[in-house]
């Protein structure tokens, strides 16, 4: 069985990204020590700190990114080749035509409270991702769920209205982590989970600590503790990994640095696979963007080559939509918007759109700002005037732009797993696409068997690639900067989660 548990292994290849590790003691800034005897804790250094630590309230990664695996466990976990396997779950069986998963649960596991997991806690769990305690739009994942049945502590029967190859998987990602319903009352600021770290402090905008727990039911992290550090910017976390602060530069946002550390035999630099897409947005409910031809114009108007080569210094694979390599129904899609400016100029003639002015609402994230210049630049050439306006994140860009919905066009790094449906087949999301045309195509793909399910999911990316509903300008990358005694570092990233249990050093 592949599991998280067996991650801890030194990657030849890694993820782009921000986030750093240290061999300071957790809570602690001091320079991180070659005695390898004396590493027991790691430290993780990143830019994009969580507003607060309750995810099914607040959107954005930071939050899943620093507590999923970590604090919060699941039934299922989904490992580095994005394969469903056992966690909480010791093992299940499907009845009643595919609609029934019955699970057999794990004895023996216990809250960071000391409160017994139980069969009861599942059930707990999935209603209140279906009830109006959960905000976050990912809940809609859990809308498939008719009914949860207790059979006894260690059995669980969850009964879907029809059969789905997307819930399981689901299962594994934030939507399915368990909770104690004695401890969600104050989910913004008191975790409690039943995964192998609990936290120990969290300094809000600086760090947050994490110990491990004696009375974990599964294999002991590598390190005693882990200390996640949040950094105002990308080069802020490699010049604290060259001054010995830091021993990891995870999901690294300064590609353009890396020399420095290649030639370097105290370091080693990792690349590998991400499942996050650099998706440049238009709101197709608002002016001009509710106009199919501008939102083409744009996808001519961008050289999408062009932007990994100048914005991420080469690294990130160009798609063409809104899906990573390493999910079933990928298909390069390069093809149909190739970079055309006169295509560009003419559908913007077409629209009446010509000498258009647009707001580009970007947010204040490394990857956004190099991106956004490059774009500004290529659509100016086909005659887009498109003003940048800096919104801070998470908190400002979260509330303008993906509550409130107040933008025009923005870009984001979107990370949330097998995302294509959360985005595109819910008008009410911050892009506004009207999902009348794949609703029904991505109901049928989903109850039906594998082939069918990719068969299916490949027609519904078409249809919001033909529609140009958003420009998946390239996939986002995962390069790790790590001290070269650094090892286990997880190689992919095919969920919200960070992953630290499987860090530590040779």
């Amino acid at each position: 069985m592949s599991s998280k548990k067996n991650l801890c292994r030194l990657v030849t290849t890694a993820l782009v990204g921000t986030l750093a590790l240290s061999a300071c003691s957790a809570g602690s800034s001091s320079t991180a020590t070659d005695d390898a005897s004396q590493k027991t804790s790691v430290t993780v250094a990143l830019t994009g700190e969580p507003v607060n630590l309750d995810f099914t309230k607040t959107a954005g990664a930071a939050i899943p990114q620093a507590l999923m695996s970590n604090v919060y466990e699941g039934l299922v976990e989904i490992d580095q080749e994005g394969k469903i396997q056992p966690l909480l779950a010791e093992s299940w069986k499907l009845s009643n035509g595919n609609k029934t998963y019955t699970f057999t649960l794990r004895d023996g596991v216990t809250f960071s409270n000391g409160e017994a997991f139980t069969a009861d806690d599942v059930k707990f769990s999935i209603d209140r991702v279906k009830s109006d305690a959960w905000v976050s739009s990912l809940k809609a994942k859990m809308d498939i769920v008719d009914s949860v049945k207790v059979i006894n502590d260690t059995e669980v029967a969850v009964t879907l209205k029809k059969p789905s190859n997307a819930w399981l998987f689901d299962m594994g990602t934030l939507v399915g982590a368990m909770f104690d319903p004695s401890g969600v009352d104050d989910l913004a600021s008191t975790a409690i989970g039943t995964g192998p770290y609990e936290i120990e402090a969290w300094n809000r905008g600086q760090s947050i600590n994490f110990a491990t727990r004696d009375d974990y039911w599964g294999e002991k992290p590598a390190v005693e503790k882990a200390t996640l550090r949040y950094f105002a910017d990308a080069v802020a976390t490699t010049n604290a990994l060259q001054s010995g602060d830091v021993d990891v530069v995870y999901n690294m946002q300064s590609p353009e640095l890396l020399s420095s550390f290649e030639s370097n035999d105290q370091f080693q630099v990792l690349e590998g696979t991400s499942n996050g897409e650099i998706v440049l947005s238009m709101n197709n409910k608002k002016a001009p963007f509710d106009d199919k031809r501008v939102r083409q114009a744009i996808m001519y108007a961008i050289d999408r080559q062009a932007v990994v080569d100048t914005a991420w210094n080469g690294y990130g694979t160009v798609v063409g939509g809104p899906v990573p390599t390493t999910d079933p129904y990928y298909e390069d899609l390069n093809g149909v918007y190739p970079y055309d400016p006169e295509k560009a100029k003419k559908l913007l003639k077409e629209a009446g759109a010509e000498d258009l002015s647009v707001k580009f609402t970007v947010p204040t994230r490394p990857y956004a700002t190099a991106v956004s210049e490059i774009v500004v630049s290529q659509l100016a050439d086909v005659g887009i005037k498109a003003s940048i306006e800096s919104a801070e994140f998470p908190a400002v860009w979260l509330d303008q732009v993906f509550t409130k919905k107040d933008y025009q066009m923005s870009v984001v790094l979107a990370v949330e797993s097998r995302d294509v449906l959360a985005m595109f087949n819910n008008p009410d999301y911050y892009l506004g696409y009207d999902n009348s045309k794949i609703k029904d195509v991505a109901a049928k793909a989903d109850a039906a068997d594998e082939a069918g399910y990719v068969d299916g999911m490949k027609k519904v990316v078409r249809t919001i690639v033909d529609d140009a509903a958003a420009d998946t300008l390239f996939i986002f990358p995962n390069i790790v900067v790590a001290k070269s005694g650094v090892t286990g570092v997880p190689e992919n990233s095919v969920t919200e989660a960070l992953d630290l249990t499987g860090i530590g050093w040779n």
